[in-house]
């Protein structure tokens, strides 16, 4: 895959290891990785979902539109809302994204190696 570069966005793959937890519950834990960096936000890792225990989050009510990436849907856990989202449709040029999990470091543990 290519790298995907705008004024505002880059998509950067990578293969170090990445795991998320939950107070001291592993959710995530993969290598396949696509780091997104866009100007003016923090870096935010890329998980497949076949990476992340999907049985423990939920559909979130929120949904928001980024122009740049396109529509997100959001999931949270019974304590806590809105830990992750994902672009399940992107905009042609964040395809590499589609499907794929970043989760909101301020809220949940990000380990990257």
């Amino acid at each position: 895959m290519a790298n995907y570069t705008t004024p505002r966005i880059n998509l950067h793959p990578h293969t170090r290891r990445v795991q998320i937890y939950h107070r001291d519950t592993l959710l995530a834990d993969t290598s396949d990785v696509i780091e997104l960096r866009e100007k003016d936000y923090p870096q935010r890792q890329y998980l497949p979902r076949s990476d992340v225990d999907m049985s423990k989050p939920t559909t979130s009510t929120a949904v928001t539109h980024c122009p740049d990436k396109g529509d997100s849907t959001y999931y949270s856990l019974p304590d806590l809302l809105d830990i992750a989202w994902s672009y399940d449709h992107p905009i042609d040029e964040m395809s590499a994204i589609a499907g794929r999990l970043a989760f909101d470091s301020n809220k949940m543990t990000e380990l990257v190696e």
